[in-house]
């Protein structure tokens, strides 16, 4: 029993190398922002808090690595166990320092800084900030939140930090989509894709005639479908076709799994065909798209090309898991469009793709359960010995769904709507009606960001935090939680039994 304590006394100091590691880094992420006071010289009052928030990470990060006592060659391997901990400890970390900044400004308190800090990390884009009264500093840090929280801290870190060695931290997130047979390469690989596609969003945006600042940040937060923006009124206060035609390519860029990405890149068309989840998106967003368009007319809809235009938007914006909007959800009009605003949240629950930047149920997942419907159905008309193999297509692998695959999607189906049931409950409570209820915790559990009104600087404490525990969960996806946590109480435990 001495050795297996003296081993996970390593294990610790090899979290707490990381995290130290990570956070220091992360002070130089904090002060990207600080790099546009180059182009917007009256901005430099204003880097300030970022310059603060700065040093403060890099202090917590040299304190921790201090306090492993170990160096780089002892801390490079990073198991599973050890990174379902790093996961949760650095994205609360992140979150709490990422939140200073609104507080050093003095334009947000405690509990507001921390819910619009994790609305960026989560690709959530839930919002409490008034952005006509902000500076472009604090825009652009929320446009950077939400575009390395959809990439995550695994590709961060393991392309850019730990190395072939941090294939624990990598799985820990959530990520299968191991698309090069190094860890390492894998991560870059993601990287250079993710950024490729954001210069050329940005790119695209100038030239249909957004504004350049406002092109970098949009950009930003449509491939993270994260959906943060810099105007009050979303995209919609563009009223341009082309804009919101560029938004739809960017926001299906983004929900979609970099694996799938990857049979593009290489030119692997056969084994993209293969791959069930877009072909499920497609034909979802079609016939939603179909249902508001019929249901509304006449009632949110003047013409046949204006319900098409909103609702194809709406629709995509949603089960991406984007959160832009070109309507107005806090209407009347769309308040008593009971139809639209059930298929809205239904699409919202739904989700994007795995391995993507999009939140929700997952369209893999639904996909695995729709073929084991229908082969259930199959079954019915072969011999009762016969013997069936479902496989499904992820990337550019094929995969055997077995009962590992099924287990791991009813925990996470049941995981989510018991903690969506909960969190509707206590907006109830609050005084909202079921449906606002039904319509924001989806938003939030899924990483969506569109509001239909309960979000707001006003919200009573209690119903900030519930949004934040949603969009916390929804984003780390339950499971890693309920592995870290379950691991730090094992181990306390055990050292506690041990004294």
């Amino acid at each position: 029993m001495g050795d297996y304590l003296s081993i996970l006394r390593l294990r610790y100091r090899i979290i707490s190398w990381n995290l130290g590691t990570l956070f220091q880094w992360f002070s130089l992420i904090i002060l990207f922002p600080v790099v546009f006071v180059l182009f917007y010289p009256e901005e430099a009052p204003n880097s300030v808090p970022f310059v603060e928030t700065a040093v403060v990470s890099f202090i917590l990060g040299t304190s921790l690595k201090w306090l492993s006592g170990i160096e780089k060659k002892d801390a490079s391997t990073v198991m599973i166990q050890e990174g379902a901990v790093i996961v949760l400890f650095s994205w609360i970390g992140v979150i709490l320092l990422s939140a200073l900044p609104f507080m050093f400004s003095r334009i947000l308190n405690f509990t507001q800084a921390v819910f619009e800090s994790t609305s960026g990390w989560t690709t959530t884009g839930l919002t409490v900030v008034d952005v006509t009264k902000v500076s472009k500093l604090l825009l652009v840090w929320r446009s950077v939140m939400q575009y390395i929280g959809g990439a995550g801290f695994a590709i961060i870190m393991v392309g850019s930090i730990i190395g072939p060695g941090g294939f624990g931290l990598y799985s820990a997130e959530g990520r299968t989509d191991n698309i090069l047979p190094n860890i390492k390469d894998s991560a870059k690989m993601i990287m250079v894709m993710y950024l490729t596609y954001a210069v050329a969003g940005t790119i695209a945006y100038i030239l249909v005639g957004m504004p350049p600042f406002d092109a970098f940040n949009h950009s930003l937060t449509a491939l993270a479908t994260g959906g943060f923006s810099t105007k009050v009124n979303s995209i919609g206060e563009y009223n341009s076709v082309p804009i919101e035609a560029v938004t739809i390519v960017l926001m299906f860029l983004g929900t979609t799994g970099f694996g799938i990405h990857y049979t593009l890149w290489r030119g692997n068309f056969k084994a993209f065909v293969r791959n069930g989840e877009p072909w499920l998106m497609f034909a979802t967003v079609v016939i939603t798209t179909l249902v508001i368009m019929e249901k509304g007319m006449g009632s949110v809809f003047h013409s046949q090309a204006h319900a098409f235009r909103e609702s194809l938007f709406q629709t995509v914006t949603a089960i991406t898991g984007t959160g832009f909007s070109t309507v107005d959800f806090t209407s009347s009009a769309w308040q008593h469009f009971t139809t639209g605003m059930f298929v809205i949240t239904v699409l919202m629950i739904l989700g994007g793709m795995m391995d993507s930047t999009s939140g929700g149920l997952k369209q893999f997942r639904l996909y695995v359960v729709l073929r084991l419907i229908i082969d259930a159905i199959a079954r019915f008309t072969l011999p009762r010995n016969a013997v069936r193999r479902i496989v499904v297509w992820k990337g550019d692998k094929p995969k055997v769904v077995d009962q590992s695959m099924i287990r791991e999607i009813l925990l996470v189906f049941s995981l989510y709507f018991t903690t969506y049931t909960a969190g509707v409950t206590i907006l109830t409570l609050y005084g909202f009606d079921l449906q606002s209820s039904m319509f924001e915790f989806a938003s939030a559990l899924s990483g969506v960001g569109l509001s239909c009104g309960i979000t707001r600087p006003d919200l009573p404490g209690g119903a900030l935090w519930t949004l934040t525990v949603g969009m916390f969960l929804g984003r780390l996806e339950f499971l890693v939680i309920i592995y870290s946590v379950s691991k730090l109480f094992r181990d306390i435990s055990l050292f506690i039994s041990r004294r």
